[in-house]
């Protein structure tokens, strides 16, 4: 069951990336079903490998991208975004969402990036994928920050499990985790809060 959050609402769970491994409910909420955002995510069927449902989030960014981070905000508990000091957006849709939040409050980012992509002295670590499995890096040697990881969908939880990790190694102190949409029934609990505008 897919439900529209109306803010400030946060839930213990964990992130992942935009691919989910297997479609959780197939009898989504009729009436979540018409919200505006969720009525312009694309689901894709055996994209990138056959069992895997693909939620694609790209027209979003065309037609609803205002909707989207006024959305993603409001999710958020009063105060919080004053003890910020700056999103850790994470390779790559999460560059997107995090570089808009970004622009519109005037904070700082910290990239999380796959390997090679980030100069010397880097801190690394691997997960697995439903498809494979992938490495994340983030910068070493920075000055520790109170952080909001930033994500677009929080599938099985691997790439924001291992975000989290790698900034509290950093030094960072993780405040939580900002998703677009969070399917519930692919992941087990998170450590800090989980903040969500959509729910599967």
């Amino acid at each position: 069951m897919l439900k529209i959050l109306k803010g400030n609402n946060p839930k213990s769970t964990l992130n992942p990336s935009i691919t989910s491994g297997a479609k959780m409910n197939n009898d989504l909420d009729q009436h979540s079903k018409q919200h505006v955002l969720w009525k312009a995510i694309r689901t894709v069927p055996d994209f990138p490998k056959p069992g895997i449902e693909f939620y694609d989030i790209t027209p979003l960014l065309l037609d609803h991208v205002n909707e989207v981070i006024d959305a993603m905000l409001q999710a958020l508990p009063k105060g919080l975004l004053e003890q910020i000091d700056c999103f850790v957006a994470i390779e790559a849709r999460g560059f997107v969402f995090a570089s808009l939040l970004s622009g519109r409050l005037g904070k700082g980012m910290i990239l999380l990036r796959k390997p090679g992509k980030l100069p010397p002295p880097v801190a690394n670590k691997s997960y697995a994928l439903e498809y494979g499995s992938d490495t994340l890096e983030i910068q070493g040697g920075m000055q520790p920050k109170k952080i909001l990881l930033v994500d677009d969908i929080l599938a099985t939880g691997g790439t924001l499990t291992t975000a989290y990790q790698l900034c509290k190694e950093a030094g960072h102190d993780v405040a939580g985790v900002l998703v677009l949409l969070d399917l519930v029934d692919l992941h087990k609990p998170f450590p800090v809060p989980v903040y969500t505008v959509l729910e599967g």
